[in-house]
């Protein structure tokens, strides 16, 4: 079934008009004749294309599942191609060739399959790693609370989110398609799923076999001089709290646990890898402390932990194992930001062994 994309949440209003009856008896018969010849006429068959669409809302299909279509066998400006994909709000149809994508979410697979969307919220197109390929892309508003009249301007023929929360406002906007934070767990299950969203399948092979290829290389650098049972922690300051991280959550984990294979403290591991995140105290430091910390802080540096009561007696912190950089570098997780981390950290860690 072909769907209109650019409806908006305006409703349709259909409109009627009441024909007057003729009265008058001296048109009868003429009336009579007409009617006869247009009966006459209207027996000829009429196919009708049906141009409505439904979508089934079953929440039964995981969105990591790759995407499965039925594409329209033609298409033209009027009657754009379409397939169906399978999501965690059920079946879902989207543009064969979608051309102006709004990205709440995923933004850095985008680019990776040369792919630019027309509007992305502000903190995504602050991201350092791909900020230069951004010029143009509208800000659609505060991360996890996309402006709808902004998007609505924007005229999207398909958005992408990962908050299945918003998927009730934006889907009267434009096909949108749900990927919760998390359910890709790592570049390529992230890679390979857009491309055969958008149909750059083979773009993504070219991109990952270029990002295994630099990983590899990043990785046997680090074998090369530091023990493989060297442990690892991913740090967050935030003054008040203190958050420890697992290997998909940002902050350093996609690079060090999965790109370098490197792993956490053995007593903490079950925990960090199936939560993904804990909140800890300062005296707790030493449990989750591993023999290297990469810390996100925005307000101290290396010497100021090193001159903190407990920070400074962590083994990690002594030996000058300790990572600090701040939230507008560790904070994003995507395939181009992982590739650019790895590297940064490996040259680190062979600097710092």
């Amino acid at each position: 079934m072909i769907i209109n994309y650019h409806r908006r949440n305006n409703k349709l209003h259909n409109l009627q008009k009441n024909t007057s009856k003729q009265n008058h008896w001296l048109l009868f018969p003429f009336m009579l004749t007409l009617i006869l010849v247009l009966s006459a006429c209207g027996n000829s068959n009429t196919t009708v294309e049906n141009t409505g669409g439904t979508s089934n809302t079953s929440n039964t299909t995981a969105a990591t599942q790759a995407p499965t279509e039925t594409s329209q066998e033609a298409e033209s400006a009027e009657t754009p191609a379409v397939k169906t994909v399978n999501t965690v709000k059920g079946d879902v149809e989207i543009p064969v060739h979608p051309k102006r994508i709004v990205a709440e979410e995923y933004l850095g697979s985008l680019i990776a399959l040369d792919t630019i969307p027309i509007g992305a919220p502000g903190l995504t197109l602050e991201n350092m790693y791909y900020k230069e390929a951004l010029t143009g892309v509208t800000d659609t508003g505060a991360y996890g609370k996309m402006s709808p009249e902004k998007i609505i301007a924007l005229n999207p023929d398909l958005i992408i989110s990962g908050q299945a929360e918003s998927y009730e406002t934006l889907s009267k906007i434009a096909p949108t398609i749900i990927v919760p934070y998390g359910d890709l767990k790592d570049a390529h299950a992230e890679l390979t799923y857009f491309g055969e969203l958008l149909g750059k399948e083979q773009e993504a092979k070219n991109w990952l076999a270029d990002y295994d290829k630099r990983i590899a290389e990043a990785k046997a650098k680090v074998d090369k001089v530091l023990p493989a049972d060297a442990t690892f922690s991913i740090m967050e300051d935030g003054g008040k709290s203190i958050w420890v991280y697992g290997d998909n959550f940002g902050r350093g984990g996609q690079p060090i646990y999965q790109a370098l294979g490197r792993k956490p403290p053995t007593e903490v591991a079950a925990e960090i890898m199936e939560k993904q995140w804990a909140e800890i105290s300062k005296e707790a430091l030493t449990k989750y402390a591993g023999d290297y910390i990469i810390l996100t802080s925005n307000n101290l540096t290396e010497a100021d932990y090193k001159a903190d009561s407990f920070w400074g007696n962590l083994p990690a912190v002594k030996n000058g194992h300790l990572y600090v950089w701040k939230e507008e570098r560790s904070w994003y997780y995507d395939p181009i930001a992982v590739l650019t981390q790895t590297e940064e950290l490996a040259d680190w860690l062979i600097n710092n062994k």
